[in-house]
């Protein structure tokens, strides 16, 4: 094992995680906002939307198109601030944050996102043929082309960026502290939840129905991040999640607006929390099959520091580096 046990190396006073979330959130809702609110500032309609604070998350002076890009920048940036402060404030590397090793398995990250994605493909198939009125069609024009071109492209580094902060680097801070995988899976999964209670879906539907749903994304991720002894998995789920919604359906009350091929019209938050749990669970089995991972009870298991990785970390705390 590495992910969890690689948490030891460095330096890990908690201090170091706060301020780490400060400075990316800082970054990327400063200088990951200019384009944004250039382009805002240039365009009366959607500055007046703005001001009025009726558009949500929409801009409807602005192509939906370049309002997506624009709206994934901050994640992008966000990233990038990132890799270059883990290793003078926490003293390590990217990669460390990813599974503790130096490579980056790619094999994690397409065959989950395949997994995930055909298991979505079932869901919205079943959804079209149980409620059709539910559903109208949005967009089959050529303007998907583009759709289709950015999403793979940028909304990775988006679930990229809360991967590695969720199931990467906070879930290794949490592990020096409790030193199990347990309560850090929880602790990450509910922070998860909570960094959401601002999308517009939380205003639509509430607080307390929309939090367990988001607390269930962190959940499966989590279990899936502690099972495959990295977050590679992780990653190509989240992204594949979000790519396909993007593409394949929308609605009023989404986080990203984007012309989509499917709108749906009512949602049901309770309904998609249990399907969602079903996929889910579902998700975790066949990747346990896939790749072999152990029993779940890792799960539950505690977490030590290799002796090399014990050893220094022992050293620094007596010369007090943290």
């Amino acid at each position: 094992m590495n992910h969890l046990e690689s948490s030891f190396t460095g330096k890990n006073t908690f201090w170091r995680y706060i301020v780490m979330l400060a400075a990316v959130l800082a970054v990327s809702n400063t200088i990951g906002a200019i384009p944004l609110m250039i382009s805002i500032i240039r365009n009366p309609a959607a500055a007046g939307e703005l001001a009025s604070g009726t558009s949500g998350l929409t801009f409807p002076g602005l192509n939906p198109l370049t309002a997506f890009v624009l709206l994934l920048i901050p994640f992008i940036v966000a990233l990038a601030a990132f890799i270059l402060l883990v290793r003078p404030l926490n003293g390590r590397t990217i990669m460390t944050v990813i599974n503790g090793t130096r490579t980056f398995r790619w094999k994690r990250f397409f065959i989950p996102a395949a997994v995930w994605t055909s298991i979505s493909i079932v869901y919205l198939f079943v959804s079209l043929k149980l409620d059709p009125s539910n559903f109208t069609v949005n967009n089959i024009s050529l303007s998907l082309i583009p759709l289709v071109i950015v999403s793979l492209l940028l909304v990775p580094f988006q679930a990229a960026f809360e991967e590695i902060l969720f199931r990467g680097y906070f879930m290794q801070g949490f592990t020096v502290i409790f030193r199990n995988r347990l309560l850090p899976l929880v602790i990450t999964s509910i922070l998860f939840g909570l960094m959401h209670s601002l999308n517009p879906e939380v205003s639509e539907f509430g607080f307390l129905t929309m939090m367990p749903q988001y607390i269930l994304f962190g959940l499966i991720f989590g279990v899936v991040a502690v099972m495959d002894d990295g977050i590679e998995s992780a990653i190509g789920i989240h992204a594949a999640n979000n790519v396909f919604l993007c593409i394949m359906v929308t609605n009023k009350s989404s986080a990203l607006q984007t012309p989509a091929v499917w709108e749906q019209h009512a949602i049901q938050p309770w309904t998609e929390f249990v399907f969602m749990l079903v996929m889910g669970a579902l998700t975790v089995l066949i990747l346990r099959k896939i790749f072999n991972w152990g029993s779940f009870s890792l799960l539950f298991g505690k977490v030590e520091a290799k002796a090399e990785t014990k050893a220094e970390f022992t050293e620094n705390r007596s010369a007090g580096i943290h």
